[in-house]
Order: structure tokens, then C-alpha cells, then sequence
């Protein structure tokens, strides 16, 4: 018995290194293996794995599949194709191209990414636009229902997804507002596969405010948000169902130069280049989150040029774009905060156009059985 049971945890012990899509080609080999694989305990074991070694990683990123045919040479974007593809997070060689899951051509959007799952939806949101929650790697998908609490039209949506940690489960926040500046705020749950209508909602939200960027920490979705001249990070909790309200630091007076996002597992906010007391350089300010107060780090120079920062991986690599306006491509750099050190990958992100907003997608993407057990 114990030969047989050593047997098996070596058997784990090597099947748990290897990537998603090999164990999903396993699941053929024999019933025992499919059992093994398939099973809660095995897709824990091999998430767990690859989230505290970083293992099986990649750039998750919106990209022109293309520059070398050019419809337009004043303009290299017309006639190209946009296309969300994985990177290798070491060579940045392409991994796989995705498709929509149902079999769609046209654009959408990836509102989150975590343990392997993504959020996506149409490119621009409607109150009825439909949310999949779907697995790349193993090619799962979970359609949540529609929600029977909408009775009206919202002329803003925001999209949020994660894990909570807490309560051992997937969550999608949505956020609506009205023109008459009502807010409405709803959760979805992955383990029940329903949505709740949050009705608490504070006072100070019920006022005229915009909302800019968001991520998703820990069960916790935060939102960039704008109240006349004050600047603040809204924060929502989708267990306790509880908001939160910080300040940003007085400096910052201008959304669009302003990147939130995760740095050594905090909250952070990333004031992007602006001229400095350096000649020919740029400057970067950082504040971390920590027991509700900013704390600023020391400030990150770099050579002056055409720079902006979009987010952090998942190795705390800060994700920066170089763009050339003659030629209208945005190159994706990683940069290490402490060392300074920046790696040029090569991707040629895409741009998402709303009107004068533009907006550019990479972030981390961690491979995982989750949504396996739908075999």
C-alpha cells in the first residue's frame, strides 16, 4: 500500500511541473490519469504551484498581428487586424493566438485575469453586453446568466473580475451609472452562477464622478475615480460587499498620466513621465497602498522619450510602452523598478480607440486546470 501510494505522489510530483495543455492531452491516456488530473485537489495543487514559483507565465496582450504590410504608410494601423495573443514572459516569442471562444471574428474586451481564467466582453460595454468567463488553456468556458436586476439603460459600465481569496471564489463586479449620476453596483459569483444587486451603496458615491482605471487585488476591486477636483481610489470589497475611499497624493492633479496596479502584492499608483529637475530625462513617482496611507517610493528616471506606463507584471516588471507618434507604434518594454534595467520584447501593442480615449491591454496570465472539473 505504501509503495503504491509513493508510486502516486511521485506520479504528482511530475505531472504537477507541466503545463495545462499537456495535462489536458493526458486526460486521454488512460482513467486513472483523467481521474488524477480532473480531480479538485490535483487543479489546486498544480494553481498553487505555478502562482508561488511563478511558473507557466505569459503576456496576455492586444497586439497588430502585423506592421510589414502596410495598406497606408502614413498610417501602419489601417488594414491591420488587432489580435490577443500569449507571450512568453522570458523570450517574449509568441505562444498562442486567442480566439473568441464562441467563434467570433469581431473585437472584445479583457476585463481581468486571474489563475488562469479571463473576464471578457464586448470591446465597448452595454448594460446587456454578455460576460464569459473562460479558460484558455484547458478551452472552458462559463457563461454567467443574465441578470434579472437591470431595468434601466446606464450610460457608463465598468467591468472587474478576480479571486477572493476569503471565500474561495470568483467574482465580476459591475458598475453602472446613470446621466442623472445613480450608481448601480452588482456582483457575480463563479460558484453559485448568480448575480446579487448591491444596495448599500455610500453617500459620497452619489454625486457626479467619473471613473478611470481599475484592478482587482485579493477579493478587492479598486477604481480611479474622479469627484470635481479630488482624485481618490474607490474600493469595494466583494465579500464583505463594503466600500472604500483613499485620497490619491495632492501631486496628482491628472488622470490620464496616472496608471494603477499591483507592486509586491500592494496596491500602487504610478504617476507617468513628466519633465524633471534631470536634463533630458523623465520622471516616474510611485505610491504604494500601505495601512491605508501613500507611502512614495523613490522616484524612477529614464531617458526622455515618447513613454507611458500601462500596468505591472506579474514579477513586479513595470509594463511600459515607447511610442513613436511619427509611426504610431506603441513597443512594449519591462522595466525593473529597482535595477532599472528595461527589456524591449518586441510586441507591437494595439490600440483601442473610444472617442479621444486610447487604450492599450498587457498584463500577466498564469496557465491552470481551473474550470476543468466541467470536463
Amino acid at each position: 500500500m505504501s509503495f503504491t501510494l509513493c508510486k502516486k505522489e511521485i506520479l504528482i510530483d511530475i505531472l504537477v511541473r507541466l503545463p495545462a495543455k499537456s495535462l489536458v492531452r493526458f486526460l486521454c491516456t488512460c482513467k486513472s490519469w483523467m481521474d488524477l488530473i480532473g480531480s479538485s485537489s490535483f487543479v489546486r495543487t498544480h494553481l498553487h504551484r505555478n502562482v508561488t514559483k511563478h511558473a507557466h507565465v505569459s503576456l496576455l496582450c492586444l497586439h497588430h498581428q502585423s506592421f510589414e504590410c502596410q495598406v497606408d504608410p502614413d498610417d501602419p494601423y489601417v488594414g491591420q487586424e488587432l489580435q490577443w495573443s500569449l507571450f512568453c514572459n522570458e523570450t517574449f516569442e509568441l505562444c498562442s493566438k486567442l480566439s473568441h471562444p464562441l467563434g467570433s471574428t469581431e473585437h472584445y474586451g479583457i476585463y481581468g485575469s486571474s489563475n488562469g481564467l479571463v473576464c471578457i466582453s464586448d470591446d465597448i460595454l452595454n448594460f446587456d453586453s454578455p460576460i464569459y468567463i473562460w479558460n484558455p488553456s484547458v478551452r472552458k468556458l462559463r457563461t454567467p446568466p443574465i441578470s434579472s436586476n437591470i431595468n434601466i439603460k446606464f450610460s457608463h459600465v465598468a467591468l472587474q473580475f478576480g479571486f477572493h481569496p476569503g471565500v474561495n471564489d470568483y467574482k465580476v463586479v459591475r458598475m453602472m451609472r446613470t446621466n442623472k449620476n445613480a450608481l448601480a453596483v452588482e456582483v457575480y459569483s463563479l460558484r453559485t452562477d448568480s448575480w446579487k444587486m448591491i444596495e448599500a451603496i455610500p453617500p459620497w458615491l452619489k454625486c457626479t464622478w467619473q471613473d478611470h482605471t481599475g484592478i482587482f487585488l485579493n477579493g478587492v476591486a479598486y477604481h480611479l475615480i474622479e469627484k470635481g477636483r479630488i482624485f481618490s481610489i474607490m474600493s469595494f470589497d466583494t465579500g464583505s460587499e463594503e466600500f472604500g475611499e483613499f485620497i490619491t497624493p495632492d501631486a496628482i492633479s491628472n488622470p490620464s498620466d496616472l496608471c494603477i496596479g499591483v507592486y509586491k502584492e500592494q496596491i500602487c499608483l504610478l504617476l507617468d513621465f513628466y519633465p524633471c529637475e534631470v536634463e533630458g530625462m523623465d520622471k516616474i513617482d510611485l505610491w504604494i497602498l500601505q495601512e491605508k496611507r501613500w507611502k512614495q517610493s523613490r522616484p524612477f528616471f529614464i531617458p526622455l522619450g515618447y513613454y507611458c506606463t500601462i500596468g505591472i507584471s506579474i514579477d513586479n516588471k513595470l509594463l511600459m510602452l515607447r511610442i513613436d507618434d511619427i509611426g504610431g507604434i506603441a513597443d512594449l518594454h519591462l522595466c525593473d523598478y529597482e535595477s532599472k534595467e528595461v527589456l524591449e520584447t518586441g510586441i507591437k501593442l494595439a490600440t483601442m480607440k473610444y472617442g479621444e480615449i486610447e487604450l492599450l491591454f498587457s498584463f500577466s496570465y498564469i496557465e491552470s486546470l481551473v474550470l476543468l472539473d466541467d470536463y
